[in-house]
């Protein structure tokens, strides 16, 4: 009898206690990523037709990493130019990334040496390339074909003096 009556003024104190020290949950703001003009990018093709595009440059770990993750848009324009410093095979994944894509690998003598074509957002896929590359080119899906760029094409950039 004595342990009923304890019982459930305990019980209350033991939920009053907890529920009140709960912390509300905030909502967290996601701040869009705005494209940062850092450069240009020409695409020469076989043709004698040119290319040009407005590029971010990720020549960092931190930005080669995170590249265009979180972005909701990029205009068809513009472009994110990756520099890494060896040549090697390279492998890429659209984790965090909201836009489809064309990867353009591109070797050290700046010929294109092959593409990842129509890159699914979000998918962790291994996006490789089949030679060895220095550079890689991400731009809005299908580009790759609309602008009829072809392996051996070549491509020329210059950065904006940050300065």
């Amino acid at each position: 009898m004595l342990l009923k009556r304890y019982i459930l003024p305990l019980t209350l104190f033991y939920f009053l206690v907890f529920s009140s020290c709960k912390e509300d949950k905030k909502a967290i703001k996601q701040t869009e990523v705005a494209f940062k003009k850092e450069g240009e990018l020409s695409i020469f093709k076989k043709d004698s037709a040119t290319v040009s595009l407005d590029i971010e440059i990720a020549d960092t770990e931190y930005e080669t990493q995170t590249g265009l993750m979180y972005r909701s848009s990029m205009q068809t324009n513009q472009g994110m130019l990756f520099i890494f410093e060896d040549v090697a095979p390279r492998s890429f994944y659209m984790k965090n990334t909201q836009i489809p894509l064309d990867l353009i690998f591109i070797d050290e003598n700046n010929k294109i040496v092959s593409f990842q074509k129509n890159a699914k957002p979000f998918d962790e896929s291994s996006l490789p390339s089949n030679d060895p590359a220095k550079y890689v080119l991400e731009i809005n899906a299908s580009l790759v074909d609309k602008w009829n760029v072809s392996i051996s094409d070549s491509i020329s950039f210059s950065a904006i003096d940050k300065n």
